[in-house]
């Protein structure tokens, strides 16, 4: 892009887990009642869990995969967009690991915030079973107020 430079080539980087994550019903039940609702009976986590079970699930530390953008994490990313696709309940005291990938890297001009990377990022929760239970699109800002 003109004058801007462009950002690292990280399309196609994996993000795939090498451990397993599970959402303990203990941490179900604390956060179900800080949010003032009862967990559900049946074992269903909360569906917030699939933001933090895909983020701790996932290869890389915040940190990391910031670096791998070539961006400083004390820069302060943004989430633009976050979109969960649930295939089946997330279950607590199950074991998941999770595979994705980065999509893109762009770089762009914005009137508010002058230039920024647009990071979009796939991962998805696997059952034990190799099931696809869970589906992630997200998209974070990336301020680069050094090139503006």
């Amino acid at each position: 892009m003109s004058g801007i430079g462009s950002p690292p080539d990280v399309a196609g980087l994996s993000l795939d887990g090498t451990a397993t994550v599970i959402i303990t019903a203990e941490e179900n039940r604390m956060l179900c009642e800080g949010m003032g609702i009862k967990p559900a009976s049946d074992g269903q986590a909360h569906p917030s869990y699939y933001y933090t079970a895909t983020q701790i699930g996932m290869r890389l530390s915040v940190r990391q995969l910031c670096e791998h953008c070539d961006f400083d994490v004390e820069n302060a990313p943004m989430m633009a967009t976050s979109e969960a696709r649930y295939l089946a309940p997330l279950m607590t005291e199950t074991p998941y690991r999770v595979r994705g990938h980065v999509e893109s890297l762009v770089r762009k001009r914005s009137r508010k915030l002058g230039v920024m990377d647009l990071l979009d990022y796939r991962l998805n929760l696997i059952d034990r079973n190799g099931e696809t239970v869970l589906e992630t699109s997200n998209v974070w800002v990336l301020p680069r107020p050094e090139l503006s």
